[in-house]
């Protein structure tokens, strides 16, 4: 990366944070997915951090997120994934953050990383995945309690689209016509409806990170298979019903595997694949008939926030409008479609 690539809030944010190790460079390691840039930083000492810089969302939500991720990883420390999140790195024993023109930075540790799983998993793999990712939000659940609530819900981030849907001079603005408007805001509706008739409100709720790819988590090998071994990325980290997080399972343990032109159909859901997932999971973090009904309302919230509401600020522009686009004339229009039925024979 060119010196003068490197946006100037990372140095002044590091001078902020107080560290007598000075950045000797930055080199951009982003996706080239987000807006979001991610700059991993080789420092004096011959030690490394990461800096994410980004303009998504609230700097308000920002600041808080990485405060409970921050309080997340301190309740695990007694447990087996004591080490599994990449630190976020204080100042004066509290999460730093730095915000400067519409911009903010925080800094991680480097999570140290093992194995990545295959494009295509094997059968073996699902299972194991399924087991693995039950065995961490049994234990997320068990420390759930004693984490603080956040200021973000899922009602209210709907809600706001909802308004936004009405505003004529925003959605048109956004390229939305009328008719894509009034859709949009039947399908907030249906959101807020459905998910408290099968009692959202009452749903255990635990810290969840939504976003699982095979770039931002690694897995250790042995004899037995594999276990989680280390996660980065807290883009879309949120304290929600753990089927917050299985849309995105379904996605790596489909049968086409991880792609590089990605789109967010609901098709994965009713895979095969996913079924055998669902079903290791259970048997080892039970689920209930409502939590598996409750992933149809998972997924539409996942289109209205984060492609519909967020997604101008998150995604880059071509890949913004194409799934903006995408989600008013086929994802939204199929999840009415959706049946997860097949999922609950999961649950035999």
């Amino acid at each position: 990366m060119n010196e003068s690539d490197e946006p100037e809030i990372l140095r002044a944010a590091w001078s902020e944070l107080e560290r007598e190790d000075p950045i000797v460079s930055a080199v951009e390691t982003s996706a080239g997915v987000s807006t979001n840039r991610v700059y991993r930083l080789l420092l004096e000492s011959g030690r490394s951090a990461f800096a994410k810089v980004s303009s998504y969302g609230s700097y308000v939500h920002f600041r808080q997120d990485h405060a409970r991720i921050r309080q997340w990883i301190a309740l695990l420390q007694p447990t087996p994934y004591d080490a599994f999140m990449a630190p976020v790195l204080l100042k004066n024993d509290e999460v730093f953050t730095y915000e400067h023109d519409g911009e903010w930075v925080v800094f991680y540790g480097e999570a140290p990383r093992r194995g990545v799983l295959p494009r295509v998993l094997s059968d073996a793999h699902v299972d194991n995945l399924g087991r693995e990712m039950a065995r961490f939000h049994r234990t997320s659940a068990s420390v759930a309690a004693k984490l603080a609530p956040t200021w973000q819900s899922a009602g209210s981030d709907v809600a706001s689209l909802y308004d936004q849907m009405l505003d004529k001079t925003a959605y048109e603005a956004r390229g939305i016509s009328r008719e894509h408007a009034r859709a949009i805001r039947y399908h907030c509706d249906q959101f807020l409806s459905q998910s408290e008739r099968l009692g959202y409100h009452e749903f255990p709720k635990l810290p969840v990170l939504i976003d699982w790819n095979r770039g931002n988590f690694s897995v250790a090998y042995d004899e037995e298979g594999f276990r989680l071994y280390s996660r980065w990325d807290y883009d879309w980290f949120r304290i929600e019903p753990r089927t917050m997080d299985f849309y995105f399972f379904c996605r790596v343990v489909r049968e086409e595997g991880d792609q590089t032109v990605f789109s967010y159909t609901c098709a994965p859901l009713l895979e095969p694949r996913f079924q055998r997932f669902v079903r290791a999971y259970h048997e080892v973090y039970p689920l209930s008939e409502n939590d598996v009904r409750f992933l149809k309302e998972a997924y539409r919230f996942f289109i209205l926030n984060y492609v519909l509401r967020t997604g101008e600020h998150f995604f880059v522009p071509d890949i913004c409008a194409r799934l903006s686009r995408e989600a008013v004339t086929r994802y939204l229009p199929e999840v009415d479609q959706l049946d997860i039925s097949p999922l609950l024979d999961c649950l035999s």
